[in-house]
């Protein structure tokens, strides 16, 4: 099982003809919303590869509609809060190369409620996930909470916020970053990979895969990325990091569940959206078995 405390955004899409630079105004060609944020991404995703995941959350009075999606994508959403604060959105820009440009209001991401999540690592068991992101309130809590049960924690350090990270890291097995990401952590605070106190890190890194850190073994697996051609890489990574976790619940040996992630979000580039475009299981097994 995966518990997930995780963010619930209301996505706007904006096809450019390419990203605005500094001062420049854009007509966009078209536009478009759906379910989104980094957590509800990663419950879709971790749900779609076979496994039960339990949502901890919050929305304002305007996002039942957000946790009916992810309630039709089998996710488990009664540790799914309502607060007075409006539900978190995002604004994606997406040129004609499928590179994308996104600014986020937080909303009720940050309104996380310790009671909820006690409630929700109730009966968990020690070979359990809980996944965290830089994108809600209560993460360090909630991290703590999970290994004093014996959880393993998986944690997406992003939106990047190295205060966050630090604080975080003591109580985490697995944490994600993108290339940027661990270069800026690098410059940050001088330390690199090998010098985290995890168990394993994931290094993602777009259309040139990801490379997968077993800091107690020292051994590096490398993952390459699936050649599709891309309409829309928004979500990717949250499409590869919950089909990682997913895999590794399942008990599945790191390079088998790291090549499905890759599969995976390879797959959700070749439609437009974030949680709408996460494939299927059975998707990916056909690309797989292709």
């Amino acid at each position: 099982m995966i518990i997930n405390l995780g963010s619930i955004n209301a996505d706007y899409f904006y096809d450019l003809p390419h990203l605005p630079g500094p001062g420049e105004t854009l007509a966009a060609t078209r536009m478009a919303s759906g379910l989104g944020g980094k957590g509800a991404n990663q419950s879709v995703a971790a749900a779609l590869a076979g496994v039960e995941v339990r949502h901890i959350g919050c929305v304002g009075p305007d996002g039942a509609w957000a946790v009916d999606r992810l309630r039709e994508f089998g996710v488990d959403v009664r540790h799914v809060r309502v607060s007075d604060t409006p539900t978190a959105h995002a604004i994606v820009m997406v040129d004609e190369a499928g590179e994308n440009q996104i600014v986020i209001y937080p909303g009720a991401n940050q309104e996380q409620d310790e009671r909820s999540i006690a409630e929700a690592l109730e009966g968990a068991r020690s070979d359990d996930w809980l996944m965290l992101q830089n994108e809600t309130s209560h993460q360090v809590d909630a991290a703590r909470l999970a290994r004093e049960k014996g959880l393993n924690v998986a944690y997406s350090a992003a939106p990047f916020d190295v205060q966050a990270i630090e604080s975080v890291l003591p109580f985490v097995t697995l944490v994600i970053m993108n290339e940027v990401e661990a270069q800026q952590y690098a410059d940050e605070t001088g330390r690199v990979i090998k010098d985290l106190p995890v168990s394993y890190v994931l290094i993602t890194k777009g259309k040139d895969g990801a490379t997968w850190h077993d800091l107690n073994s020292g051994k590096v697996l490398e993952v390459s990325a699936f050649k599709v051609d891309p309409v829309d890489t928004t979500g990717a990574g949250d499409t590869f990091a919950g089909y990682a976790i997913a895999g590794l619940a399942q008990g599945l040996p790191a390079d088998i569940a790291l090549k499905q992630a890759s599969a995976a979000a390879a797959l959700s580039t070749t439609k437009k959206g974030t949680a709408d475009a996460i494939p299927t299981l059975a998707a990916v097994k056909a690309l797989l078995g292709s």
